[in-house]
This record gives C-alpha cells, structure tokens and sequence, in this order.
C-alpha cells in the first residue's frame, strides 16, 4: 500500500509494487542507532543486484554513529549535509571497481552495476522501516584518500540511513524541502523506435 503521506505528492499512471513509489530521500533521521542485523540486511539486498558478467563491482564502506570510523566519514561531507546527517544511524561512500576482475579490461557499466545494487538497498531499507539519503555533497578526492580506496576504483556516492525524525528538527529551509517529490511523466522518458519519437501509452 502506498503510503498515506506520499500519495498526497506521488501518483503512478500504472500499477505496480508500493514499495518502490514509498522510497524517498528525507534528511530528518532520529537520533539513534541501528543494530548490525538491519544494516547488514541492506547490504545483503545490494548483494542480489545484477551486473555486466555477473562482476558485481560495487563495494560499500560504512561507518556506524558512535563507531571510531564515524569522524572519518561524517567530516567527509560538505557543511549543508552535515547539518541534517549528524543525526543519521549510518554513513556508507559507495565505490565502484571500473575493470573487470577476470580480465582487466574497463567495464563500461560498472556505475550503473553499482547504481543497480544502491536502488537495492534503497528499497530494502523501506521493507525494513528505515530511510536513505544518497549525496554527491562530499569530497571525493579527500574519500579516496582517508579511506584508502585504490585507484581502479571509482568513488561514487555516500548514502546516510537510518530511522525517519520529525521534520521540525529541520532548518525551515530543509523542511520546505521534507516531501516526496514526483516524476517526470512517462511520455518524457519512453521513447519508441528511436530517440525523440515519443511511446503512446496503453
């Protein structure tokens, strides 16, 4: 079932499963932690995502809050993200292998592979009552630095999870901006035969 609060701004021109319309990115995250089974439960679910021969080239680095790794990750992002992510469970910089394991050649997809297995755990954490907030607002190069990642890999994105708080926590600012957003209409995205040929709906 579609959440009540999301439908109020989410609507599907054709049915399908709710979970996926009920994943949005709020920043309001109740101060508290998550136990290692609910967050491992997220990434056993990005394990399942497909890839380009099965190469499974992303890789995820989390810090808990309250763990000797946190600083590390939180102090990675920019000043407005540290404002709503101090209160998150769980920061994780998701990175991405750009060759393939078997045979060294660049893997063309492996960002997308990577983005596949983010959706993943994105919809896990909504089956499991919690929340995701996927950033670019970070430092990439400081990332790559801190956390020792090799260069055949690519730094992706950070991830905040955690269990949803009151919008009033908020910056009236970020509060204007605490609902679910809507979609691009189907007629702009499905294209048929060829680019800019416009798919009529059924």
């Amino acid at each position: 079932m579609i959440d009540q609060e999301v439908g109020k701004t989410r609507s599907t021109t054709y049915e399908i499963n709710p979970v996926i319309v009920n994943r949005w990115s709020p920043r309001s995250f109740v101060n508290d932690e998550i136990s290692d089974k609910e967050l491992f439960s997220l990434f056993e679910a990005a394990r399942w995502a497909p890839s380009s021969s099965n190469s499974q080239p992303w890789r995820f680095i989390y810090a808990k809050r309250n763990s000797k790794n946190w600083n590390d990750l939180f102090n990675l992002l920019i000043d407005f993200n540290k404002q709503w992510c101090s209160d998150a469970s769980a920061l994780v910089v998701i990175v991405s292998r750009k060759n393939f394991e078997n045979n060294g050649k660049p893997s063309i997809t492996h960002q997308f592979d990577t983005g596949a297995a983010w959706e993943n755990l994105a919809i896990q954490a909504v089956s499991q009552g919690l929340i995701t907030h996927a950033m670019a607002g970070f430092d990439y190069e400081k990332a790559r630095k801190d956390l020792a990642v090799p260069d055949d890999y690519e730094v992706v994105a950070m991830i905040a999870i955690g269990k949803r708080g009151p919008k009033e926590k908020l910056s009236p600012e970020l509060q204007a901006r605490e609902i679910p957003n809507t979609r691009k209409p189907l007629s702009e995205i499905v294209m048929d035969g060829k680019f800019g040929s416009k798919a009529e709906l059924p």
